[in-house]
């Protein structure tokens, strides 16, 4: 595993639109950028970093709000990350990629999806594959420390959240059988109350709103899709698990889903070689329609 120091120094951080965003590239091929989801960061893709780039092009940052990219505790919107996203790729001198996202990381995907569906997109987005997420905010069965962040005592109950009840939340959402590994619990749980990152916590929280609130904007690019799409879904997650593979298949025409059925929320943790087999099958898919 590349460990969060070789990660950070293998980066750089980048101005966009005046906020300082941290990201790692690698690779050859076409582009695919990968989101992170809340609260961990770019770092959660490094068990499967040398399967992406052996592939692809291949670009993650830390969003804002998030490890090494700024933490100012100004409005951060899902449309906010999806604008970073599109200018970071830009000035990259990317102007189309694939998706690989996660969680909160799915959201923003949605967001940058919708805008190619209404064509406003400053990227071509090729192909998208989501990991364990709220896509389907009916299906979405947040825990209680996320509904806590999200109330009026969010702020106070942020800076009550400490490593050992951080540790709690994180093994209640892996699989039994892959729980969260020392390191990976120091390293997220340092990266995400660094410079006092506790306090954004319940800014970046209201993405749960958001996707209330943009349902169907987030929703429509999904049920008729311009692109191809696929869900890898880790099944034992209590928060996104197999309910939501099951919303998938019944909104999303000839859905494509891999089911990780030991697996909880972070699959891409949890069984990295599955995970890259599954995206690998898919994208040796996309090959053999364009051919």
């Amino acid at each position: 595993m590349i460990s969060v120091e070789q990660w950070y120094a293998g980066g750089q951080c980048h101005e966009v639109n005046g906020r300082d965003v941290f990201y790692q590239r690698a690779g050859q091929g076409e582009t695919l950028i990968c989101i992170h989801g809340f609260p961990t960061v770019s770092w959660d893709f490094a068990d499967i970093w040398s399967g992406l780039t052996s592939r692809f092009d291949t670009i993650a940052h830390d969003m804002l709000g998030f490890g090494r990219s700024d933490k100012t505790r100004r409005d951060i919107t899902v449309s906010l990350q999806a604008d970073i996203i599109e200018q970071l790729a830009m000035d990259l001198g990317v102007r189309r990629a694939h998706i690989l996202a996660h969680d909160l990381g799915d959201t923003v995907a949605q967001e940058l999806l919708a805008r190619q569906y209404d064509g406003s997109a400053k990227i071509e987005w090729l192909s998208c594959v989501f990991l364990n997420g709220g896509i389907f905010p009916e299906a979405h069965k947040p825990r209680r420390v996320q509904k806590l962040l999200a109330s009026p005592i969010g702020p106070l109950f942020a800076q009550l959240i400490n490593k050992r009840s951080y540790r709690n939340t994180m093994t209640g959402i892996f699989g039994p059988k892959y729980p969260p590994s020392d390191a990976f619990i120091e390293g997220t749980w340092a990266l995400a109350t660094e410079n006092n990152g506790k306090s954004v916590f319940p800014v970046l929280i209201r993405y749960m709103q958001e996707r209330r609130d943009n349902r169907s904007r987030w929703i429509g690019p999904l049920e008729q899709p311009k692109i191809p799409l696929k869900l890898i879904n880790g099944v034992l997650d209590p928060i996104s698990g197999g309910h939501m593979a099951t919303r998938f298949r019944e909104l999303v025409p000839n859905a494509d889903i891999t089911l990780l059925d030991d697996a909880g929320h972070y699959p891409h943790v949890e069984k990295p070689i599955a995970v890259i087999a599954a995206i690998e099958v898919f994208h040796q898919g996309l090959i053999a329609i364009i051919d």
